[in-house]
């Protein structure tokens, strides 16, 4: 999920080279299922960062169910790409962003129940709540991204309270897809190329991300108004298979390839 400042052109809608952030979560998944030390999640980032990786997703749960605290610190310490602390809007993690300033934080909804983040930020429902959520972060220089599926109202209200960045949920897109519902996949690519636009028309950046893999990471890529993709569970699966270089080089050559309309 969010934000990663390259050295081309942001929220311009010119199709540069799109922006790879590495979601290293499920690492800690792994780790956490046997109480260990291992593998470790700092291990997997700095991995990820040598296989081309434009940068780093961290999520820290609530009930620190995989990234824990001491992830977080020895991420910002150790990574030289920037870090993206994805984050539920509460004071805690505020004042857990706050204390590290992460270069990018996103914002998400989150549900304990959830095994994943399952929706969008309500934001267009809660602006005045967020609007003054966020205003310490961006004021302490974080880059302040919501993570909202892809609809008008939540794209508007990201930009009058002051967002940076919207990353478009793709779960969905990706779920219709593998399901063989290829009508709907369909109409829900096309909300997301919509939105894309509206954001970028409305001076936000354009992120996406939840669920893509190789076979439906094309599509995303190629749109002009996306700046960056945000990738975590497939590539730590697939890494169980090729290595996680190989899976990120991989999804690498697919997005460039889309970007170049191959």
């Amino acid at each position: 999920m969010s934000s990663i400042t390259g050295n081309d052109a942001e929220g311009t809608g010119i199709a540069g080279r799109l922006r790879l952030g590495v979601n290293i979560d499920h690492v800690a998944t792994v780790r956490n299922a046997r109480g260990s030390a291992y593998p470790d999640p700092l291990r997997a980032a700095q991995l990820a960062e040598a296989a081309g990786a434009d940068g780093i997703t961290a999520h820290l749960r609530e009930d620190r169910r995989h990234i824990a605290d001491a992830d977080i610190a020895a991420l910002r310490e150790h990574l030289t790409v920037p870090l993206n602390f994805e984050m539920a809007a509460t004071p805690e993690m505020q004042a857990i962003a706050l204390r590290h300033l992460p270069h990018a934080v996103c914002i998400v909804p989150e549900k304990r129940e959830e095994r994943t983040t399952e929706g969008g930020l309500e934001v267009a429902r809660e602006e005045n709540r967020l609007a003054h959520f966020i205003a310490p972060l961006r004021d302490a220089g974080c880059r302040v991204s919501l993570f909202i599926a892809a609809d008008a109202a939540q794209v508007e209200s990201a930009a009058r309270i002051g967002a940076a960045v919207v990353e478009l949920h793709t779960g969905a897109y990706c779920d219709l897809h593998h399901e063989g519902k290829f009508a709907e996949r369909d109409a829900e690519f096309a909300r997301l190329r919509d939105m894309a636009a509206l954001a970028d028309s409305l001076g936000l950046e354009a992120h996406a991300g939840h669920g893509l893999t190789y076979d439906t990471v094309g599509p995303i890529a190629a749109l002009p108004q996306v700046r960056e993709l945000n990738i975590g569970h497939f590539l730590i699966g697939e890494a169980i298979f090729v290595g996680l270089e190989a899976a990120i080089a991989k999804m690498r050559a697919h997005m460039d390839a889309a970007r170049a309309g191959a």
